[in-house]
């Protein structure tokens, strides 16, 4: 069997190695446009900011090592014109003599990634303009920070490349301002959980400009909807990718709502003998089965594993994506898994949402960092729907057990069953996420609802709002309108307060809160919500 692989960064040469593992005796033959192979674009913007990594760092392997390892071919600087599904014909132009000729194939694999989004922009001058998907992107970069030592960047877009580079320009000594189109950072974040990395970024003094967009070029003068003017030294464009089709126009081969290639289990389009891996597929979400765009090199690696053994028939299948990412800017990770409130409930799912603010270890350590839990569950399943972490620790830990829990089907109740690890350096002894599924189940299932801040704000003269906190702490900042009640004073105050009036208990971060909400509970009062993160996630919140 000949098998012909188009695209050799992540996913193609995933899929050729798995092959090789299981068959000897296939044919494999890979074309690729570009001359890297096999190398991490998410490491690029590290390569940018850090002097220690070498380009061979990013680029440890070369079609000669894949020859020698798993004897099979890969051409570089290869294009696949075109593609004659019909008689199983590809027709290829070598680029570097402008040759081109015909190459026979029994399965054709497309692994032609993702290309970045360009905006149509009038007047910008190439030289010191720059997007960053590949090995050469980044080389540009580095070279003209060499050779042209600039002070200023624009970054236009505040996805995770967008941040990385941020991080990394700014190790450089490089004064980087971005420019969002969306009202929020982060925009596959929900709002109230940007709006953390937002004041943790302003209180670094990065500056960054929400709700406009670059509408033209003037020299080095970025011009924006609102008519600011922005100068900078180099401007680099982050505002995403897409599905790399280019090869398919005229092939009938099905596209997803995303632009990428509609996939089965097996990795197989919808023409027969063509497969499909990497960042140009449609992937299917892990929760619901609905068609979303993830392009991460770590999916694409899956992807071509799974490819390799379906196409030497080892039992084997593609079963989807959760979308988890995780990323730094300067000592915050951001990580979500899973889809957005706002998402499910687009969706239609009947949600529970909370917030946890909690340290990732024990309180009294030095090192102690506080983290924020967004937790999204559906009421009828009681499965979590998704997950969004900000902190400087401990936020790897908690999303991948998330992720676990979500991909083997736990309940929220299950989550406070873990046997997770515990030393005072490493977490508390509640850990924040057996917290996440004490308060998810406490909520739904042990009559201690939860409120959001946002719901709080969108019926406000519903509540009453009761701050469980200290006088001192309360003097320091409070809800307008709400009265102040420690906690320890409930039992001998007379509130004057109708049994079934709804109720608002709140202290700090949402612990003391739920003693509040305990006490007036027991103490016959009908309806008593506590604060989803308590003051601090509200005052975070109450300019949204």
């Amino acid at each position: 069997m000949k098998i012909v692989i188009i695209g050799s960064v992540a996913a193609g040469t995933s899929v050729a190695a798995k092959i090789r593992r299981n068959d000897e005796n296939c044919e494999i033959k890979i074309f690729e446009k570009d001359t890297d192979i096999s190398y991490s674009s998410c490491g690029l913007p590290y390569f940018i900011g850090e002097d220690y990594i070498e380009r061979e760092n990013i680029t440890p392997r070369n079609p000669s090592w894949f020859k020698k390892r798993f004897n099979f071919d890969i051409f570089t600087a290869h294009e696949v014109l075109s593609i004659d599904h019909i008689n199983k014909k590809l027709e290829i132009i070598s680029i570097n003599s402008g040759d081109t000729f015909t190459e026979s194939y029994d399965k054709l694999v497309i692994a032609t990634g993702a290309k970045v989004n360009i905006p149509n922009i009038p007047n910008i001058d190439w030289d010191n303009t720059f997007v960053l998907k590949n090995v050469h992107d980044a080389d540009r970069i580095k070279n003209f920070i060499k050779e042209k030592s600039p002070k200023k960047a624009l970054i236009v877009g505040s996805g995770f490349i967008g941040l990385e580079i941020l991080d990394n320009l700014h190790k450089l000594g490089i004064e980087s301002t971005i420019l969002e189109l969306s009202s929020r950072l982060m925009p596959h974040l929900d709002p109230d959980m940007s709006v953390y990395l937002e004041a943790y970024l302003k209180k670094k003094g990065i500056n960054f400009i929400l709700n406009e967009q670059l509408v033209k070029v003037e020299g080095n003068k970025a011009i924006t909807s609102t008519n600011k003017s922005l100068d900078f030294d180099m401007l680099i464009f982050a505002i995403g990718a897409k599905p790399n089709t280019d090869l398919l126009k005229t092939l009938p081969i099905k596209l997803g709502a995303h632009g990428g290639i509609v996939v089965n289990e097996n990795l197989e389009s919808s023409i027969p003998d063509i497969y499909a891996v990497g960042d140009i597929c449609e992937h299917k979400s892990l929760i619901d089965g609905s068609e979303i765009y993830r392009p991460l090199g770590s999916t694409a690696n899956k992807m071509g594993r799974i490819l390799g053994d379906v196409l030497t028939d080892k039992a084997n299948n593609f079963r989807g994506v959760l979308g988890t990412s995780i990323f730094k800017v300067f000592d915050m990770a951001v990580a979500y898994t899973g889809f957005t409130e706002n998402e499910a409930r687009r969706k239609g799912y009947d949600v529970e949402v909370i917030h946890n603010l909690k340290e990732d270890k024990s309180i009294y350590l030095s090192e102690s960092r506080q983290i924020v839990i967004k937790a999204i569950a559906d009421r009828k399943t009681e499965k979590l729907l998704g997950v969004q972490i900000v902190g400087e620790a401990g936020v790897d830990k908690r999303i991948d057990v998330f992720v676990t829990a979500i991909t083997f089907g736990a309940k929220v109740s299950d989550l406070f069953h873990l046997d997770l690890a515990y030393a005072p350096p490493f977490s508390t002894t509640k850990d924040p996420v057996m917290y996440t599924g004490m308060i998810l189940d406490n909520a739904m299932n042990h009559n201690r609802p939860i409120l959001t801040v946002a719901e709080l704000k969108a019926n406000r003269e519903k509540y009453t709002v009761i701050d469980v906190r200290s006088e001192k702490d309360f003097e320091k900042g409070h809800i307008e309108g709400a009265l102040n009640i420690p906690l320890g004073k409930i039992r001998t105050t007379d509130l004057g307060i109708a049994k079934n009036t709804p109720i608002v208990c709140h202290c700090n971060k949402g612990t003391t809160g739920n003693a509040g909400q305990n006490l007036f509970i027991n103490l016959g009062y009908t309806e008593v919500y506590n604060l989803s993160g308590g003051y601090k996630n509200y005052a975070m919140q109450k300019d949204l």
